[in-house]
């Protein structure tokens, strides 16, 4: 089923989509008895009463309903379809105008919503590869329940933006809340370089951000300066994280009240200092924290009063006027840098399972000034300019501040990292007056409208660095990179045994013996869940269990076994089991849980660990030539083979193989020969 014939369906079941009328059919609606003349004249007039409303602005900006469908009908997939349309559909208790209350405008208006690549034809999911074996369901959410969706997104030195790339970062802003996510932005001056007054600095830059989006058509923005309280004495939330909520939000309404008009609050990082009684500056990463906690429900005062049942209902009712979505921020220095990928930043970041590791490669800390605040718990104070402060300790602290916000939050929220630049870039046209005859070009992918729809990175993290995007593309505005951002999950941890960090994975010998699926760091019966979740088929598990039995490489679980490999080294045929030369490092299982197939990354990091971590060097592996699966991992392996007189395709990560050598030989010869051990072909190649 195509997604236009999915969206057909929508329509039915949220009448709000069909109920706003075409510019065509307002023109209509007397009767088909209607002249020529007189439809010219209706639709004359409504396209005056828009050019009017439009020039009530400096900038006229409309999404219709045309807008919102061909959103649906350009996102990568038709699973990525579905998880928005369940998430950020029509909200029928939602007081704010939706995108299908907007203004129409003709087909040939440029509505301003940025989907680069993504706006296209609708595509078949072959075209468009995601990791799974069989169609996920689309699910509903109650419409009569559904919270405000909210995206908390910082800012950092505005000021070193100019007027003109800040203007397409408000637009972006205003049709993410047009697209169903609702911004808070919070304004952060600091700049490493100068102080200058930093509460006159900070509020300066918010009216700026106000008055750029307020130059748009639409419900506007309003600087909020009075939200924020400090206490003399915080409580700590969580030891392990050691987050104080001394800076709080004093004034929730003040924030849900523009928020459920449409609005777009602009923070200042100031706060009402209650033993002082006066404003001071904050930390605007504290007031970030204080958001998240107080949309979550999790103040420690409502936590510490009242009984666990009560509190338990308090925290439902407010989380069930606000869903933190996303935590976005835009620095001028991009994603976390990798030293691993041609962009320099990392794609995809796995806190659970890779944030103390990429910290200790930033080797950087934050100043010895506030690490002493924050172990006393005393006041930090504002060092809107500290020239000490290196970029790589803004890396460190924006690393921080996102694992503190989504360990607050549930896993299904993640986190943006990307620059004004790459934001503001994506709403320009390449100029046309460069273009060659019949030479069609599109705006560049916007960052921020693509995670909204996917819920994830722009390229996938588990790509080759030698296959991802063309980092430079060149537009009207100063060539920048073409991915600079980084994307964050909570994530989940992995698990490896033998762990490749005391025990390199090298062919089993008398002194290296194989490990076994009995192994207590295993649990076998949801490993076999796993497996035949993820395929839809039965195992044979004692023929399974045999067959590996002395070849298992090794073992990479991810989370609560939502996905798991079973590496084992295997022997072509005719050649010596003894000889370590003759084994073939193979991957004999990759299952994802059908409830995580295509969301969360999971197919991703089990790759990324295995190629990483545990076979560098290579592996090789196969899979049916009808596999769904197969044009994902055509763009992750660095050679494939379709094997002939099989139904198989050879697939091998390793470099410098060519068809033909001893080492492809040695890996058809191994992906020929192992036996299938599905309990309804067992012993038959398939």
């Amino acid at each position: 089923m195509r997604i236009s014939n999915y969206i057909s369906q929508i329509t039915l079941r949220h009448p709000s989509i069909r109920a706003l009328p075409s510019p065509r059919q307002l023109t209509t609606r007397s009767g088909p008895q209607q002249s020529p003349s007189q439809l010219e004249a209706a639709q004359a007039n409504y396209t005056s009463g828009l050019t009017e409303e439009a020039s009530k602005r400096k900038h006229g900006d409309t999404i219709s309903q045309d807008l919102f469908l061909d959103v649906l009908g350009s996102t990568a997939t038709k699973r990525e379809a579905k998880a928005y349309l369940s998430r950020f559909g029509p909200q029928k208790a939602s007081s704010h105008k939706s995108i299908l209350q907007m203004p129409i405008k003709s087909a040939k208006t440029d509505v301003g919503v940025n989907l680069g690549n993504l706006y296209l034809p609708i595509r078949a999911v072959e075209e468009k590869p995601v990791f799974s074996h069989t169609p996920a369901q689309p699910r509903f959410m109650d419409d009569t329940t559904e919270p405000l969706h909210v995206a908390l997104i910082k800012i950092r030195a505005p000021q070193s933006v100019d007027d003109r790339i800040l203007q397409g970062v408000g637009h972006t802003l205003l049709q993410l809340a047009r697209l169903g996510l609702s911004c808070v932005v919070v304004v952060d001056p600091d700049n490493g370089r100068g102080r200058n007054n930093g509460s006159k600095l900070a509020i300066g830059q918010a009216d700026r951000i106000v008055d750029t989006i307020n130059s748009y058509v639409g419900p506007g923005a309003r600087r909020i300066d009075s939200a924020i309280g400090i206490s003399s004495i915080g409580d700590q939330v969580s030891e392990s994280l050691k987050i104080l909520d001394r800076i709080r939000i004093i004034q929730r309404d003040q924030l849900l009240a523009p928020l459920r008009r449409g609005m777009i609050p602009v923070i200042v990082p100031v706060g009402f200092d209650m033993d002082v009684q006066k404003m001071v500056p904050v930390v605007a990463d504290d007031v970030v924290l204080a958001l998240t906690r107080e949309f979550a429900g999790l103040q420690s005062d409502a936590l510490a009063k009242g009984d666990p049942q009560e509190v338990a209902e308090r925290i439902i009712t407010l989380q069930k006027q606000v869903s933190i979505d996303r935590i976005i921020i835009l620095d001028p220095l991009g994603g976390i840098p990798a030293t691993d990928r041609m962009q320099e930043a990392h794609v995809f970041i796995n806190l659970e399972q890779e944030f103390e590791v990429i910290q200790r490669d930033l080797e950087a800390t934050p100043s010895q000034a506030i690490k002493a605040q924050e172990s006393s718990g005393a006041e930090r104070t504002v060092e809107w300019a500290d020239p000490t402060r290196s970029d790589t300790a803004f890396h460190v602290k924006n690393l921080e501040l996102l694992r503190d916000t989504l360990a607050l939050l549930p896993p299904s929220s993640s986190a943006f990292l990307t620059t004004p630049e790459a934001v503001a870039n994506s709403q320009s046209r390449p100029s046309l007056a460069s273009e060659g005859p019949r030479v069609q070009t599109r705006r560049q992918r916007n960052p921020l409208i693509h995670n909204l729809l996917t819920d994830k990175p722009v390229f996938s993290s588990s790509l080759p660095s030698h296959r991802s995007p063309n980092p430079v593309a060149a537009t009207s505005f100063p060539v920048v990179p073409l991915s600079p951002a980084t994307f964050f999950k909570r994530g989940m941890p992995v698990g490896i045994v033998p762990d490749p960090l005391d025990q390199a994975w090298t062919p089993p010998s008398p002194s290296h013996p194989s490990i076994d699926l009995s192994d207590p760091r295993i649990d076998l019966p949801r490993l076999i869940y796993l497996i035949e979740d993820s395929f839809n088929r039965k195992l044979d598990v004692a023929h399974y269990l045999s067959r590996i039995r002395d070849r298992i490489a090794g073992v990479i679980i991810a989370g609560e076994y939502e996905g798991g490999a079973i590496l084992t080294w295997e022997t072509p045929p005719g050649l010596s089991a003894e000889d370590p030369n003759h084994m073939v490092p193979y991957l004999d299982k990759f299952a994802v849980l059908k409830r995580s197939q295509g969301a969360g990354g999971v197919a991703d990091i089990l790759f990324k660990a295995m190629v990483r971590d545990c076979f560098p060097n290579g592996v090789c592996w196969r899979s049916r030539m009808d596999n769904p699966v197969n044009k994902w991992y055509f763009e992750r392996a660095r050679g494939t083979w379709k094997m002939p007189g099989t139904n198989w395709t050879m697939f091998w990560t390793t470099d410098g193989v060519e068809r033909g050598d001893g080492v492809f030989l040695q890996y058809e010869a191994v992906c020929k020969s192992v036996v299938p051990s599905w309990a309804d072909k067992k012993g038959v190649v398939d």
